[in-house]
């Protein structure tokens, strides 16, 4: 959530700092704003909703200067109005913060108490005017925000301007992503290598209590006990034409056709072809020890593990927990010595996932990550890192991530099936050859897309929609109604078909569509008996099956869909691509911001 942008430049950098800004839209906000530094003073131009209205604001009350920061804000304390947006600022020094200050009470009476003035509701405003009084006593920038870090408790990446240094910025990081990129005479800050990507390729990323100070000449990187310290500079790789739409409407609907490419490309990363063989990474630990598996994510990610949780107990026949890693710390779980704890994330830096990592470290347990960054914070905190290569993912409902980590997950499973000596080489083989089918069937599931556009509009009136699903489609559903929910507003809820009849068809009647997720199989005689029981109690539904289903189906659907006969292992991501579909046609149908839902963020870095 959130992005940060600090330009030391040459010129003016107002324009620069707004297309930093542009190529984080994906992270959700719900204001904007930038300060620079000109003749000795700080000038801030902010606007609530979109960046457009930071643009016009600009266009009329220009920001000149060669340093700024610039910051998109994801509301977390107070309202998404212009004083709430960043930068905060005093007098002296002006500041972008993505995460929590979670003691900003006592600090912000402290402030009052000496007669310090507040203009927002925010918890950032306390660091500003921490540092500005750092500042006015004769504190140096530097000696300023080293004496105010240690203050603060929560999460925090801090991009600082000061009025009277015009030559360098400030940055820090606790729990929230900071890099820094180096240029030609020039120095950058921001919340990731993509914003980072048309001003520079060599970034080095901050690790966990790291401040840095940055001039046009170069970085000076402390740590968290304030001793200087060099951090790597690598080559980022980030993109600029990765967050491109190209000819799709939308990014989401570019990243859902995307799906069979970068599904194909996770694959070679865990399979040798000429060998049908699963390979994972280099592990320093011996994966056949392996006696529990605890699975803990968010989201989207969290319904991927509960997929995983089929497959890690059907082949390898290991107990495996899922748990909503923002609950996870809170039930005191019992871990098991020897048990490998799985993390499950597109960015690598979800807040509550992080947090549950680092407790399941302190237990002994070994961490293993399956993340879309493989710089990000949990992948360098793993001891094994599982990447998922679907390559940047702007559109905030997550779609091609969540197919490679199950792609990632499957691997995982089968191979931990092979070392306890539970999948012999042929099973192995035929696994393998599951998955290398899996790009071709996921390229067959979008040739329906037409078809869905049509079912969309009707889905598209109704309050409510359930969606029903056996077995690993149980999960499926309940990621089919997190979508819908997402994109479309509709309310949506995701069940075990067999659990119809123990509440939930009570909410059965002619307006609420039942969306049936059923392939052929040794569960879909049960699945057709739970779709008898919403038909005769006036529902409408839609069956989502292969040819064999929906002949076994027979009359009565409000419409249906033809997927591909697939292997039951592959149909969780096969399967997937149509509720993808359904819930964006009918986002479009009802008119709705489909890459930027209202109140969502793609990175939830704070608890």
């Amino acid at each position: 959530m959130c992005g940060i942008i600090g330009i030391v430049g040459k010129g003016n950098v107002a324009d620069r700092l707004v297309d930093g800004l542009k190529r984080m839209e994906y992270r959700g906000y719900d204001s904007a704003g930038v300060c620079t530094l000109h003749d000795g003073q700080l000038v801030r131009r902010r606007a609530e909703g979109k960046l457009g209205n930071l643009v016009e604001e600009l266009a009329a009350n220009p920001a000149p200067g060669d340093i700024g920061i610039a910051h998109t804000r994801w509301a977390t304390h107070g309202a998404p109005t212009t004083n709430n947006a960043h930068p905060h600022a005093t007098e002296e020094v002006a500041l972008v913060h993505n995460g929590i200050i979670e003691n900003f009470r006592p600090l912000r009476e402290e402030l009052a108490e000496k007669g310090r003035r507040f203009e927002s509701e925010t918890d950032t405003e306390v660091v500003a005017h921490l540092v500005s009084e750092g500042v006015e006593a004769g504190k140096s920038p530097a000696e300023a925000v080293r004496d105010v870090l240690p203050r603060l408790r929560g999460a925090f990446a801090l991009a600082i301007a000061f009025r009277q240094h015009p030559d360098l910025l400030i940055g820090a990081r606790l729990g929230s992503p900071l890099v820094v990129g180096y240029g030609e005479g020039e120095m950058f800050l921001g919340s990731d290598a993509l914003a980072l990507a048309p001003l520079t390729q060599r970034i080095s990323y901050l690790e966990e209590g790291d401040w840095v100070v940055i001039t046009r000449e170069g970085a000076t990187i402390f740590d968290r006990d304030n001793k200087q310290v060099e951090r790597e500079i690598v080559t980022s790789g980030a993109s600029v034409s990765a967050i491109e739409k190209g000819n799709y409407r939308h990014f989401m609907q570019k990243e859902i056709f995307e799906q069979p490419v970068v599904v194909a490309q996770t694959l070679r990363s865990y399979i040798r072809q000429l060998e049908r063989r699963i390979s994972l990474p280099q592990i320093d630990f011996d994966l056949s020890e392996v006696k529990r598996v605890t699975i803990v994510a968010c989201g989207t990610s969290y319904y991927a593990g509960m997929v995983a949780k089929y497959w890690f107990e059907q082949f390898a026949r290991v107990p495996v927990d899922v748990d909503v890693a923002s609950e996870f710390r809170y039930r005191e779980p019992v871990l098991e010595k020897g048990g490998l704890s799985l993390f499950i994330s597109q960015s690598g830096e979800t807040a509550d996932t992080l947090a549950a990592l680092r407790h399941c470290r302190a237990e002994g347990q070994t961490i293993a990550v399956v993340v879309n960054v493989p710089t990000s914070t949990m992948a360098r905190e793993a001891d094994l890192l599982l990447p998922t290569h679907a390559g940047p993912e702007v559109g905030v409902a997550s779609t091609k991530a969540f197919t490679c980590q199950l792609a990632v997950l499957a691997a995982l499973a089968a191979r931990l099936a092979v070392v306890k000596g539970l999948m012999d080489r042929d099973e192995e083989n035929q696994v393998v050859q599951h998955l290398l089918e899996s790009p071709a069937a996921l390229n067959a599931a979008l040739g329906h897309d037409d078809d869905i556009a049509a079912m969309a509009h009707l889905i598209a009136p109704a309050r409510d929609v359930l969606y029903l699903g056996r077995g690993p489609d149980y999960p499926l559903a309940m990621e089919g109604a997190l979508k819908l929910k997402e994109i479309s507003y509709i309310h949506a809820e995701g069940y075990a078909s067999g659990e119809m009849k123990h509440g939930p068809i009570a909410l059965i009647d002619e307006a609420v569509p039942v969306i049936v997720l059923a392939p052929s199989g040794p569960l879909f005689e049960k699945t057709v008996s739970n779709m008898q029981e919403v038909r005769a109690r006036g529902g409408k539904i839609v069956l989502i099956s292969d040819a064999e289903g929906l002949a076994e189906a027979g009359e009565g659907c409000m419409a249906t869909l033809e997927m591909p006969k697939v292997h039951p292992l592959i149909a969780p991501l096969v399967y997937a691509v149509p509720v993808q579909l359904l819930a964006y046609h009918t986002a479009c149908a009802k008119g709705t911001d489909v890459d930027q839902p209202r109140n969502l963020a793609k990175s939830v870095t704070v608890e």
